[in-house]
């Protein structure tokens, strides 16, 4: 089976506006009639008697562990797309933004009795995720990433199909814990999604599936891109400890969110692996903190540059950027032996310049909603979806970028994978010390190429 996937995070507004290709379908015909798209790395045969727990008819229980936008988006589509689901629990650890996410989900889904939760469901705190998970069949994981890996091993060890973000880590410990998850996951029979919604969109497959058929040659260079002008910030506010500010502030602290080159830029790493057929043996790169520099910037860089090498001599050529006024492209392009794909652009054209084919104008089914799509069709069909050791590798990539960039050194992805670097504790409460703290000006320490070191 191909996989499919696609880029930006859901507009709730437009959500509730876009036709879904699925609404006017019964789902149980779509369940009946489609065939199951696998994850990144293999397709399994259908399991009859996949989990004895869930069959065609039962209603599946979901849950949501992590309630930002996101989340609520996630939730959306997994209720969207099963007739016969309800969620059940939600858990995060600030309860502002469960009641956030959950009028978020009734507002897109008008009141549907599919979220009609119970209050003394709605758990809170750091151990919040495993008291929601308790009570599903399917979970959905979208905390920042950095809990990712405690929060997917619970899950799997409880036997719940799991639909997560990625990226699926922030430092190799997590990676490595999640690759053996994953395998328990493919054992037990469960099915996990993840969101590199890329393998989930018609345009990348069609192009995927040109790619595979020899159409450019064997590619050989590439550049993949995520340039914009960056994120959302939130300040600090009186009488937050440094644990809240930075949980809240997220997206600017390592251990949290891994850098944007990981958090953001991975979809694009990604399509150069899954496009390649292979995970890069080396990198090397630089990157710096240009504009965003400030105390409410955290630890992060603001841009990233990075050349991968694979086994086979191909480099591809990585750039995202966090700077306003700046060129902006999120696109992946690659160059082969007989021609090259703009993905952005949807063409493909030879080594002359002549265009060999042009993606056609249509409107293809929304990736975000297809990937819930198959995940609960192969629930119900007893088949298996398993992303996991992909969106594990791709984050890695992502990670080993990001340390190159660190460290202004060139590092292997086997030296990324062993590596020592452990950046999320395993237990956490309130009163947990932060990874990283400020200094006495409020200024936190920045990671400089030439002088940071490769752990």
């Amino acid at each position: 089976k191909k996989n499919i996937g696609v880029i930006n995070q859901i507009n709730f507004n437009q959500m509730k506006n876009k036709s879904n290709y699925l609404e006017n379908k019964s789902r149980r015909s779509f369940i009946k009639k489609t065939s199951i798209a696998t994850g990144a790395i293999v397709a399994s045969p259908l399991f009859v008697e996949a989990m004895s727990n869930v069959h065609a008819e039962k209603k599946l229980k979901v849950a949501l562990v992590g309630c930002g936008g996101r989340g609520a988006g996630a939730a959306i589509q997994a209720l969207r797309a099963d007739e016969n689901v309800k969620l059940v629990a939600m858990a995060d650890a600030f309860k502002d933004r469960i009641e956030n996410s959950l009028k978020s989900i009734k507002e897109n889904l008008e009141g549907s009795i599919k979220v009609k939760i119970k209050e003394k469901n709605m758990f809170v705190g750091f151990d919040a995720y495993k008291k929601a998970i308790d009570l599903a069949d399917v979970v959905i994981l979208t905390t920042p990433p950095g809990f990712r890996p405690y929060h997917f091993e619970y899950a799997i060890s409880q036997d719940k199909h799991v639909f997560m973000e990625k990226p699926l880590a922030t430092d190799p410990a997590g990676v490595r814990k999640v690759l053996s998850v994953a395998k328990i996951a493919k054992q037990k029979k469960l099915n996990v999604v993840v969101g590199l919604q890329r393998h989930y969109e018609s345009k990348y497959l069609d192009f995927k599936n040109k790619v595979d058929n020899g159409l450019i040659g064997k590619i050989r260079g590439g550049q993949v891109y995520w340039n914009g002008d960056g994120v959302w910030t939130n300040n600090r506010k009186p009488g937050q400890s440094e644990l809240e500010y930075q949980m809240r502030n997220w997206y600017y602290f390592t251990w949290l969110c891994g850098d944007h080159i990981l958090e953001q830029h991975i979809h694009n790493i990604d399509v150069a692996n899954w496009f390649i057929g292979d995970y890069p043996v080396s990198a090397q790169g630089m990157g710096g903190r240009e504009v965003r520099n400030g105390k409410d910037n955290g630890e992060i860089f603001d841009h990233h540059f990075v050349e991968f090498t694979y086994a086979d001599g191909a480099v591809v050529s990585s750039q995202c950027r966090h700077i306003p006024g700046c060129m902006r492209r999120v696109d992946e392009v690659f160059q082969g032996t007989k021609g090259s794909i703009e993905i952005g652009k949807g063409e493909i054209i030879d080594l002359d310049g002549k265009m060999l084919y042009k993606y056609p104008k249509k409107e293809d089914p929304n990736p975000y909603q297809v990937e819930h799509d198959r995940l609960f069709a192969s629930i119900r069909n007893g088949g298996l979806i398993s992303d996991t050791e992909n969106g594990a590798k791709s984050t890695l990539t992502a990670i080993l970028g990001r340390m190159a960039t660190y460290s202004g050194q060139r590092i292997t992805f086997k030296q990324a994978l062993e590596s020592k670097l452990k950046l999320v504790p395993e237990v956490m409460t309130w009163d947990s010390i932060p990874p990283v703290e400020p200094d006495k000006n409020g200024n936190y320490m920045i990671p400089i190429p030439g002088k940071t070191k490769f752990v």
